[in-house]
């Protein structure tokens, strides 16, 4: 029988490989004070769960990573030269899958408060047949470490900060493995993801903000460990580590005070402007669950 793997989006097997180092430079550096807004918006996050058989920290005993910790961390950090996250599709969309690509393009502009593009789509013959396979379920699967090694790291669009690949066919990452959801590289800032598994087998009107939801939710857990970010083991967080697609949909949307935190420490928005802009996004999208929680954390910040 062969070993099935719910690796999401490598929130898993980079995640451990990459772990960013402190520096006696940066150790030096003051930390800053914890400003009224993350104070306020704690009184909303919601303490994790017990893990039980089958989730991720059932069987991963994960430290967490304070703000400290992440603010002494070396990480990436917007500059003149480097400001624009991409996405760049692979393969032959269809017109609801665009729009779904259009949509996180919007949302990861909103939520990293960074410029966001999304560049032409290639085509998968890029992949030779050597890293690609058809297999028993009748579908066809294309190498994930060709498409982020061979591809993508070579793809730097101008400015680019961070780049992730969406793949609109099914991932394996190797021979004896089933699927993945993704695979990433943190040092070099760009990850490739498979929209082929988030969308039940089609992806239709009725289960369109389901499946937009979790590709958010990998989205914006994928590219903030591009900017520092280790899986949360703080609260109930879109930065939790996940192992299965049940788990991603029970884990929040939304990123906790202690998150927030360290991604406003690397990018200097407005946490207000980011979280209004947060709440128009999840109405207009009709996405209640986003919607409620960003109207929650405004009730407690006015």
């Amino acid at each position: 029988m062969k070993k099935i793997t719910f690796f999401l989006l490598v929130l898993f097997c980079s995640c451990n490989k990459e772990k960013i180092k402190e520096t006696p430079k940066e150790a030096s550096k003051e930390i800053p004070k914890e400003a009224p807004y993350f104070k306020q918006i704690k009184s909303n996050d919601v303490k994790m769960a017990e893990p039980v058989y089958g989730d991720w920290l059932f069987s991963r005993k994960e430290k967490g990573q304070t703000f400290e910790q992440y603010f002494l961390s070396k990480h990436i950090v917007p500059t003149k030269e480097a400001n624009i996250i991409y996405i760049r599709p692979i393969g032959n969309f269809n017109a609801l899958q665009k729009k779904q690509i259009q949509l996180t393009n919007e949302y990861l502009e909103i939520y990293f408060q960074l410029k966001t593009k999304t560049l032409e789509p290639i085509s998968n013959d890029v992949v030779p047949n050597s890293a690609r396979r058809m297999i028993a379920e009748g579908h066809e699967q294309l190498l994930a470490g060709y498409l982020l090694n061979d591809v993508l790291k070579e793809d730097k669009p101008l400015n680019r900060i961070a780049l992730m690949g969406l793949s609109e066919l099914d991932l394996y990452p190797k021979p004896e493995w089933n699927y993945v959801f993704g695979l990433a590289s943190y040092r070099d800032k760009v990850g490739v993801s498979s929209i082929y598994r988030l969308q039940d087998g089609e992806l239709t009107a009725e289960n369109f903000n389901l499946c937009l939801s979790r590709l958010l939710k990998i989205s914006s857990h994928e590219i903030g460990h591009m900017f520092g970010l280790h899986h949360c083991t703080n609260a109930d967080c879109v930065m939790n580590g996940t192992n299965s697609m049940g788990e991603t949909d029970r884990h929040s949307i939304r990123l906790c005070s202690v998150c927030q935190r360290k991604l406003n420490s690397c990018i200097p928005y407005d946490n207000k402007k980011r979280l209004t802009d947060l709440e128009k996004y999840f109405k207009k999208n009709d996405l209640t669950d986003g919607f409620d929680l960003m109207k929650k954390d405004i009730g407690v910040i006015q």
